[in-house]
C-alpha cells in the first residue's frame, strides 16, 4: 500500500533533497505509524476499509504495524527528515505472520467487507513472487511534504541494492494515480488485484538493472 509519491524524471534519477534517511528503531515506532496514518488518510484502500473517521483511526495504526511489522522488526523502515515520509521494506526470505491480520480483520470489519478483504489477501498472495525480493509493504508521505521528492529518495537505497544484488523488488500500488511513479523507478504492473465493493490494487515488480561486464 502506498500513498501519493513524488515524481522523477527517470529510472534512478531523484531530485536533490538536505534531509537525512535514517532507520527507524523501537524509540520511534509509533511516530512513524502515526506519520502512515496521516498519509493515507485519503488512500482508496485505507478508506474503504474503515471509512469512518473514528473507525479509521483506531484500526488503521494496527493495520499499519502488523503489515508493516517484518520491516520493523528487521530494521528494514526507513524515514526521513523530521517523519516527512517513511518506507517499510520487508527484505528478501522473510514472510509475514498471517495470523496477526487476520485477527485485526476479524474483529474490524464484518459481513461482506470482511469477505471481501480476505478475497483481496488471497489474490495478493497469487501475485506475490515465490523468488528472493525485496517487498516494499508501505510507503508514505505526510501530506504537507508531497512533491518535494522524499517519496523517490526513500526508496532509492534499497533500489540500488535490489541492483547490486540481483534481487527482484515487489509491491502492490493502492492508488491507480501511483502507477506511473513506480513505472518511473523500474516497476511494471503485472495484473490487477479487486474483490467485491473494494478499489483495485496494482501488484507491481522490478526487475533489477543487469550488472555491466568487463
Amino acid at each position: 500500500m502506498h500513498t501519493t509519491p513524488l515524481n522523477v524524471s527517470s529510472r534512478n534519477e531523484v531530485e536533490p533533497i538536505t534531509a537525512t534517511i535514517k532507520l527507524v528503531t523501537e524509540s520511534n515506532v509509533a511516530n512513524v505509524v502515526a506519520l502512515e496514518v496521516l498519509a493515507f488518510n485519503t488512500d482508496p484502500a485505507s478508506r474503504w476499509l474503515y471509512p469512518e473517521l473514528r473507525q479509521y483511526l483506531t484500526y488503521f495504526p494496527q493495520f499499519i504495524s502488523i503489515f508493516g511489522g517484518k520491516a520493523f522488526e528487521h530494521n528494514t523502515a526507513y524515514y526521513i527528515g523530521d517523519y516527512f515520509g517513511a518506507a517499510l521494506w520487508v527484505p528478501p526470505g522473510i514472510e509475514p505472520d498471517a495470523q496477526p491480520l487476520i485477527d485485526l480483520i476479524q474483529r474490524s470489519l464484518a459481513g461482506q467487507k470482511q469477505a471481501d478483504m480476505f478475497a483481496m489477501i488471497e489474490q495478493m498472495e497469487h501475485y506475490h513472487p515465490t523468488e528472493p525480493h525485496w517487498y516494499l509493504a508501505i510507503l508514505g508521505v505526510e501530506p504537507k511534504q508531497q512533491g518535494k521528492g522524499y517519496g523517490s529518495a526513500l526508496i532509492q537505497n534499497i533500489l540500488q541494492e535490489c541492483d547490486r544484488t540481483q534481487t527482484p523488488a515487489y509491491l502492490e500500488s493502492s492508488n491507480p494515480s501511483n502507477v506511473p511513479f513506480y513505472e518511473r523507478h523500474g516497476f511494471e504492473a503485472i495484473g490487477t488485484i479487486q474483490a467485491g465493493t473494494s478499489p483495485t490494487l496494482f501488484p507491481m515488480i522490478r526487475y533489477p538493472d543487469r550488472k555491466t561486464e568487463g
